[in-house]
């Protein structure tokens, strides 16, 4: 399975480059272009796609938002949120009702903007996998223009065929 996996990538990234290489026929700056930018957004997208992987199945395998031991899996996909539970809800009447202590209970339930989920939110986006292909990407793009050689007619289109590519090997990576 793997070897098919591995074969496939090397035939759809080899077939693109061959494609590619055929822009040498327009031009050297041509080439460039297209070259960069397809390499730019292929390992955007392939770079992406590993570093979220990898940060599922980190957070998979440390089991940190395991289900509470009450409820059983069933459970919490019928009720997510636990409208239909047994427990009996306050029948008092309304004037009886301390309404400012149930703001604030159902308001300490809400999460709210803190370092614990800033850092979890941090971790899938500051991979090394994210940055280092969005620097070629900057560095690459400032390149041809110092050069001069900044062709947008095929630096644009070029993007996206690295979308494409990438967008087709990165589900091999995340199966």
């Amino acid at each position: 399975m793997m070897r098919t996996m591995v074969k496939r990538a090397i035939s759809i990234f080899g077939v693109s480059e061959l494609l590619i290489l055929s822009f040498t026929l327009f031009s050297q700056a041509a080439f460039a272009n297209v070259q960069v930018a397809f390499l730019s957004a292929f390992f955007v997208i392939v770079g992406s796609s590993y570093a979220y992987k990898r940060m599922v199945n980190t957070k998979v395998s440390s089991q940190e938002e395991a289900l509470s031991p009450e409820r059983e899996l069933l459970d919490t996909i019928e009720d997510p949120h636990e409208l239909y539970d047994e427990e009996p809800l306050n029948e008092a009447p309304a004037e009886e009702l301390d309404l400012k202590a149930i703001v604030k209970e159902e308001k300490a339930k809400i999460k709210t903007f803190s370092f614990k989920s800033m850092k979890h939110g941090a971790r899938g986006s500051v991979s090394l996998f994210r940055i280092v292909p969005y620097i070629f990407l900057i560095l690459g793009f400032i390149a041809l223009k110092n050069n001069e050689i900044l062709l947008l007619s095929f630096y644009l289109p070029a993007l996206l065929g690295g979308i494409v590519v990438g967008s087709l090997l990165s589900r091999d990576i995340a199966a």
